[in-house]
């Protein structure tokens, strides 16, 4: 199989994160945005323990944990495992003077790393869509139990979700996509139904898999987790221009540490 069309795997994702384009990227939001209105509610309305021990999983360039830092919290720790979107946090952390531990890591994987492998925390967030930008159902699933293994019982894991049956277009767009699978003509870089691989100018190769709302909850059920909550960000806040620029509608979704 030539280079160009082999499946997208971990170091793919890893290596599009890694890109000068993606870094510039996410490291303007970290340093703009900070915290969507939408994030901001839930955040306050499933995390109101400033004191709590969170962790952030998918950190990138520390948009969401210097944020909490900012607002209050005094126990973060949080990752990533694109080394240069870590640096990035590293530097905002230093320049906000943010109180946040900071570790590379892999989500699949994260359990026994010497950061945290002796915690138990009391929450933890996978924001922006970060768990669906792990290939493969059974490596996010994977993902899911590593931080299950880290919370206690009963703590919220909060993380977001695109939804692909969450508007007419993109049903019809998978209608589509679902014929070609079926043909054996889908795209062959992709692994899964539900996968995308694509290019976006000024941000570079992003892989996603959007899943339906049915998936998740199974995945849920399946890896320690009890669902909570979800809803589509519109229904949750109205959000500023700049925050609709810079990421689509999402699904939020809320579960707690059986």
């Amino acid at each position: 199989m030539s280079q160009s069309v082999r499946p997208v795997r971990g170091t793919t994702v890893r290596d599009d994160f890694n890109d000068l384009r993606a870094v510039v990227h996410y490291t303007k939001a970290a340093h703009g945005l900070g915290l969507w209105e939408s994030e901001r509610r839930l955040i306050e309305r499933f995390f109101p323990d400033r004191q709590a021990h969170l962790l952030e999983a998918g950190c990138g360039a520390g948009r969401v944990s210097v944020a909490l830092a900012e607002a209050g919290y005094t126990h973060l720790h949080a990752f990533d495992f694109a080394e240069e979107l870590l640096a990035q946090a590293q530097s905002l952390a230093h320049e906000r003077e943010a109180n946040v531990t900071l570790f590379h890591a892999d989500a699949t994987r994260v359990a026994s790393h010497p950061a945290v492998a002796n915690q138990r925390f009391d929450g933890a967030l996978f924001m922006f869509n970060g768990l669906m930008q792990i290939p493969l159902r059974r490596n996010r699933r994977r993902a899911l139990r590593q931080l299950a293994a880290l919370c206690r019982p009963g703590a919220p894991l909060m993380f977001t979700t695109h939804d692909r049956e969450d508007s007419a277009e993109e049903r019809v767009l998978w209608r589509l996509e679902a014929a070609r699978w079926a043909k054996g003509k889908q795209d062959p870089i992709l692994r899964e139904f539900g996968d995308r691989y694509y290019e976006e100018d000024g941000v570079g190769r992003t892989f996603m898999h959007l899943p339906v709302r049915e998936e998740i909850l199974a995945d849920l059920k399946a890896t320690g987790w009890t669902h909570t909550y979800d809803e589509m960000r519109r229904r949750i806040s109205p959000e500023s221009r700049k925050v609709r620029d810079f990421s689509d509608e999402c699904r939020f979704w809320v579960a707690s540490r059986a």
